[in-house]
């Protein structure tokens, strides 16, 4: 589906200030879908139609109520003869009310076509559509609610509304549904919703409420002051030993003068008390990341320590191999002790490899470029562990027996490793231009502790599998599942 920048330059001639200011609009319209509890869409007018064709650049519905329309009309073209209020509130350029057939099989609506403006340019229309109340009358939560929604739908007919300096709602900021509070040009309460009473009760506040600013209530709060000041929404946390409430508070405006505000309130405790949970055990993971890591860092200070005093031979290249697998694992745990979360990116892992396989080996041996390429996408530790340490002995067996004394290449000698993240499956090559695999080499008889440890991990806790073959060089490729896909 396009969006809705997508089809303003497919079918009109807003401006981007202009689209910006629908898109503030489209992005708080929610809250006043649920105030009028009926489905919202958003006309503008067709470029070259001279507004006898619009097009639907945005669809709501309420969450307070139910919806007129199980089909998605955002991208459709009517003229006139469908909608005719919508035209005629284009027209005028005033508020528009009517009774219209809008869905098949024939159910009728109530409509309110409400002009959008912006510095006096008309830019689109509004349509509120809802089922026809008859034979009922409204309680005063729903009286309530319709009255606020006038006040809003007056600010958007004079570009008062959406406010020039607001921010997009957040993911948990409050809605209508959690609580309202309406309040006076004095910054008094002239209602408050049930869920706000609720709220106000477990923050201890059983006096009746009417007529009272919130400070006189005990509640210190500072955004109702600075949105009466600022003319634009505030949010604020009030925080109680056992409750935290989230407060976003918007003007209401008349001709540019605050005649009152409208408070949504939510109680946040338990998502509060859940994200600090996590921000503990986040840095919890991360010490005890830290601390694996100097504990292997230690254990491979000492094993090169007494590495150095062996003499050469078997035992010291043991250390030195033993020395290397530690390092590998330790620098696993360093990533994961920096970065949040329980995952690390496996290109970062395979670049510090490469170059402890660089410092550490062809030093003594052949000069030797390493190459990465692709993209390993992020692993989880479980998984990056043991692959940190099959990568290492598979760069370790390239330095060590890919280029023996004598060996030349024009080209010189060097070790490609590429990536490749399907996100099913992780494909990692390593190509030297070395001497090739002996002869007959088979990696699941090899009498290597290197590669067999490789192949053991790769099978064992991988569930993957290394194969290896000679073109113009030795290849070993590593191909395991991702899990979770």
């Amino acid at each position: 589906m396009a969006t809705m920048a997508e089809l303003a330059r497919t079918y009109t001639d807003l401006s981007e200030s202009d689209l910006a200011h629908l898109q503030r609009l489209v992005a708080d319209w929610g809250m006043l879908s649920d105030f009028c509890f009926a489905d919202l869409l958003l006309f503008v007018a067709v470029a070259g139609g001279e507004g006898s064709r619009f097009v639907v650049l945005g669809q709501v519905r309420p969450t307070t109520n139910q919806t007129l329309y199980r089909e998605d009309l955002v991208g459709r073209v009517i003229d006139e003869v469908e909608r005719p209020f919508v035209a005629r509130a284009w027209s005028l350029g005033e508020i528009v009310e009517g009774e219209l057939t809008v869905t098949s099989p024939g159910e009728r609506a109530r409509l309110q076509c409400i002009p959008v403006r912006r510095h006096d340019r008309l830019l689109a229309v509004m349509a509120r559509e809802s089922a026809p109340t008859v034979g009922r009358r409204l309680g005063e939560l729903e009286r309530v609610y319709v009255e606020t929604f006038d006040r809003f739908a007056r600010m958007i007919v004079t570009g008062e509304f959406p406010y020039d300096t607001e921010d997009a709602p957040t993911q948990d900021a409050p809605r209508v549904g959690d609580g309202v509070v309406v309040l006076d040009r004095g910054g008094r309460v002239e209602y408050n919703s049930p869920n706000v009473v609720t709220a106000l009760h477990r923050m201890g506040m059983y006096s009746n409420t009417d007529g009272m600013r919130l400070d006189e209530l005990g509640i210190t709060t500072y955004a109702i002051e600075r949105a009466y000041a600022s003319r634009s929404p505030v949010s604020e946390e009030i925080e109680r030993p056992d409750v935290i409430v989230a407060l976003r508070c918007m003007p209401l405006l008349e001709a540019g003068k605050v005649t009152g505000g409208v408070v949504l309130m939510r109680d946040v405790s338990d998502l509060r008390r859940r994200d600090r949970l996590l921000v503990t055990m986040d840095a919890t993971i991360r010490e005890v990341h830290h601390r694996v890591k100097n504990n292997l860092q230690t254990i491979s200070s000492l094993l090169r320590l007494q590495a150095r005093r062996e003499p050469p031979g078997g035992g010291r290249a043991a250390l030195e191999e033993a020395e290397r697998r530690i390092r590998s694992i330790a620098l696993i745990h360093e990533i994961l002790s920096r970065d949040t979360g329980d995952s690390v990116d496996l290109n970062e892992i395979v670049v510090q490899l490469v170059r402890v396989a660089e410092e550490g080996v062809f030093s003594d041996v052949v000069a030797a470029r390493f190459r990465v390429n692709g993209d390993g996408g992020i692993l989880p530790a479980d998984v990056a562990t043991p692959l940190g340490v099959v990568l290492t002995e598979l760069l370790t067996n390239a330095a060590e027996h890919a280029f023996p004394p004598g060996w030349s290449q024009p080209e010189g000698a060097h070790v490609q490793v590429s990536l490749r993240n399907t996100g099913d499956e992780l494909t990692i090559t390593v190509h030297d231009n070395g001497v090739g695999w002996p002869e007959g080499f088979d990696i699941a008889s090899t009498s290597s502790l290197g590669l067999s440890i490789a192949r053991s991990l790769v099978v064992t806790q991988l569930n993957g599998t290394l194969t290896t073959a000679n073109d113009s060089g030795a290849v070993s490729e590593l191909r395991i599942p991702i899990p979770g896909r």
